[in-house]
């Protein structure tokens, strides 16, 4: 059998290694456009954040060591331009200008997302710059060497734009922070946004919500962000918009698409042709909660989803149940986490939510060190079940989300979760965690 794969990143590497250890007699291919496979991407900030580090540092495994010690068949700088359901072939080119096809009679579609860059003029001047790839993290800690960065604005207060408004500060870079969108965080209820808001703010960080971005303008070696009612000006700028999934080939394709554009799969990663599977950031998921469709791009989702490929492609029939939108980042002091729904996505899946939001110590009373955390919980009136949670903490927050996110693939209620043995001791927490805490006041309200 003739296997496949575009995207030689997270979902397209777990696949391509779990097939050839389920089979080593498979013939496999993986066509990557880019240089590298199988790196942190989720480590660049803090990479960025020490100007001693090379970025090659977040390399997990080099396509040498693919090749040679798992006899993978890994051809990198080759970018598949089009796909052929009828003959199964891809076509390409090599970044030597070479044309390049081959047959396939299963393939994996894992070409990631990109970047959303609007389309304005100035945001491809030199010095705006987006962090999605290992070459994007190159650029812009090159950037900030070669050109003495002292000020940064950063377009967009998501995951990354955050995280890298911590790096930057790392290294003394001034930060504006400026967005169309009128709500810093709006997934997020109010009171814990604010605590995040704060903190940030806190770090010498100037926050811009509500701004409507016109363009980008070169002002000598210096660029202007300009909106309709503020210029800022920088050094460099960061687009930090979120990303898109690239579906454009399996659109081009007659591969059927899904929500937001991303390609829809079922249960199995198998696309609407029986012969083409697509997982990681391009590909669509079933939501555990609401069982409906979502898209969630997150690197621990996407290898799960190559490792499902390369069974069901090698005979053993996988399912994946699907995600619960579990995300954790840190920003300066705090770790701020979500799972599950939001009181307005519950409300749009026809659940009748109710929610609590608690704030307690993060350790057992007076012992030295405890802080505060927030917690957020939500759950339906109607069955009784655990819809979703946020927390915001300078402690205790990460992992803690992990239990919540672990009893919402295992559909457990509110009074179910109120029964959990959690462990205690006075450095870890207090006798009454603040997950049950929260849980037990949401019952009250139920």
């Amino acid at each position: 059998m003739n296997f496949l794969v575009i995207g030689g990143d997270a979902a397209g590497m777990s696949a391509a290694s779990r097939a050839k250890r389920n089979n080593p007699d498979l013939n496999i291919v993986v066509l990557e456009k880019t240089i590298d496979v199988s790196y942190s991407a989720c480590g660049m900030p803090y990479n960025i954040a020490d100007p001693n580090r090379e970025m090659d540092d977040l390399v997990v495994r080099h396509a040498r060591v693919f090749r040679e010690k798992q006899g993978l068949n890994l051809l990198t700088g080759h970018c598949v331009e089009s796909i052929d359901p009828v003959k199964r072939t891809v076509v390409g080119t090599s970044r030597h200008k070479e044309t390049f096809q081959f047959g396939y009679d299963k393939l994996l579609i894992a070409t990631g997302g990109s970047p959303i860059i609007p389309d304005l003029p100035g945001f491809d001047l030199t010095g705006v710059m987006a962090l999605k790839s290992l070459n994007d993290g190159r650029r812009i800690k090159a950037f900030i060497k070669s050109n003495n960065v002292k000020k940064a604005v950063i377009i967009g207060m998501g995951y990354i734009g955050l995280e890298m408004c911590e790096a930057l500060r790392a290294r003394s870079i001034e930060v504006e922070m400026v967005k169309p969108g009128p709500v810093f965080l709006p997934w997020m209820e109010e009171e814990m946004s604010n605590v995040v808001r704060e903190e940030v703010e806190s770090n010498n960080v100037k926050l811009n919500p509500g701004r409507l971005i016109q363009k980008i303008e070169a002002n000598g070696q210096h660029l202007k962000v300009i909106c309709s009612d503020l210029t800022l000006e920088a050094d460099m700028v960061l687009v930090s918009m979120g990303i898109k999934p690239n579906s454009e080939l399996a659109a081009q394709a007659g591969i059927d698409l899904g929500i937001k554009n991303s390609i829809a799969v079922d249960r199995k990663l198998k696309t609407s042709d029986e012969n083409i599977y697509a997982a990681g950031d391009c590909a669509d998921a079933y939501h555990v909660v609401t069982g409906k469709k979502t898209w969630v791009p997150l690197a621990s989702r996407a290898n799960r989803a190559g490792w499902a490929v390369a069974d069901n492609i090698c005979g053993k029939e996988v399912e994946l149940p699907g995600v619960a939108g579990t995300a954790v980042f840190k920003v300066f002091n705090l770790e701020v986490a979500r799972t599950g729904l939001t009181m307005e996505e519950a409300i749009k899946s026809g659940f009748d939510p109710a929610k609590v939001i608690i704030k307690t110590r993060s350790r057992a009373h007076a012992h030295p060190g405890a802080s505060f955390i927030r917690v957020q919980m939500i759950g339906d009136k109607k069955t009784g079940q655990l819809l979703g949670a946020q927390m915001v903490g300078k402690e205790g927050v990460a992992h803690r989300i992990n239990a919540l996110a672990v009893a919402l693939h295992s559909r457990m209620t509110v009074e179910e979760f109120c029964q959990t043995d959690l462990a205690y001791a006075p450095p870890f927490g207090p006798v009454w965690d603040p997950m049950l805490t929260a849980a037990n006041q949401l019952l009250k309200r139920m």
